[in-house]
């Protein structure tokens, strides 16, 4: 392990890293002796990961694919830090094998994806976006909202994330469920909400909101069974991940009228195609996966994903070690 950080290299893909704090880029700069970072405005493909990580120490991760094929060419690589809780899109067996730490910053952008969760959810229920829009066409709509006020909120899944969105909700007078199956009974109940079972979340609920990483038994578990089990009329919200949501399921429940409307801030692949018929459908209002991207959120990210990035390159033990 160097002592000498001045001779280690470290890559940066997060486009929005260190973007309202420039401190943070500062702080990597006068500790490591050379940072790379990702120009191109997007997350990296395997193949571009590929052509840059040899001779890298430490990889500050955005939502780039760190597949197995990133990790066997990287040669001095100690550590992935990822910026953003999920990590989903690193191949962690891989990581592992080669004794790479793997670390995320869980809870730094809970409050702002929460935010998103429930300006989607008061959007989808007055049709605020359609609404703007038939406006500034000099049309003058006379739409009937549905109010949060009475009605069920269904939360899959009650991480950080989740426990955020039924705070903000908690003065709104609507009833709140959730279903997770490591959920915390006395938060759940400080927070005004009932623990349930999916089936139960899904069928009672006015509004779903997904708040569940990528995992084998939630990659697409919306499906067309989950959604011809929730509600008549009732909406979907999913700031979490694409991969949980089978897109030609949930057009066709769109499409049916089963299903009232869906945010989406996230898709899979990311961005959708161009012409996608999810993308462009009238009851779906559809966000560029933004959820983290505000300034806290964004400094929150930023400096804990440097923190155990450098923790590691001088051979201590990172605070959010995932692998």
């Amino acid at each position: 392990m160097p002592a000498n950080l001045k001779n280690t290299r470290v890559l940066v893909t997060p486009t929005s890293f260190a973007k309202n704090d420039p401190a943070i880029r500062d702080a990597l700069q006068a500790e490591v002796g050379e940072v790379v970072y990702n120009t191109s405005g997007k997350p990296l493909t395997s193949a571009e990961l590929a052509g840059l990580i040899s001779g890298i120490d430490g990889f500050i991760a955005g939502l780039d694919a760190v597949d197995r094929a990133v990790i066997q060419q990287a040669d001095r690589l100690k550590v992935i830090a990822r910026y953003g809780v999920g990590y989903d899109a690193v191949d962690v067996q891989a990581a592992r094998e080669k004794g790479i730490v793997v670390t995320n910053t869980p809870g730094a952008n809970s409050t702002s994806v929460a935010e998103l969760a429930v300006g989607l959810m008061i959007s989808l229920a007055r049709n605020i976006t359609s609404a703007a829009q038939a406006t500034r066409s000099f049309e003058w709509p006379r739409w009937q909202g549905v109010s949060l006020e009475g009605k069920i909120v269904g939360l899959i899944g009650f991480g950080a994330i989740g426990r955020q969105v039924a705070r903000m909700l908690g003065g709104f007078d609507c009833t709140l469920l959730a279903h997770d199956p490591i959920a915390d009974e006395a938060v759940a109940t400080a927070l005004g909400v009932r623990l349930v079972s999916r089936d139960e979340a899904i069928h009672r609920a006015d509004f779903v909101s997904l708040h569940c990483p990528v995992l084998p038994d939630t990659r697409g578990m919306v499906n067309a069974s989950f959604l011809a089990a929730m509600k008549p009329g009732s909406f979907l919200i999913n700031t979490a991940r694409g991969e949980l949501v089978d897109e030609s399921a949930l057009l066709n429940a769109l499409e049916s009228g089963s299903l009232r409307g869906a945010a989406l801030d996230v898709f899979a692949p990311q961005p959708p195609a161009k012409g996608s018929p999810l993308l462009l459908h009238p009851r779906v209002i559809a966000t560029p996966h933004m959820g983290a991207h505000t300034d806290s959120a964004t400094n929150a990210m930023g400096w804990m994903a440097l923190n155990d990035c450098l923790a590691v390159l001088r051979g201590q033990e990172p605070l959010y070690r995932v692998a």
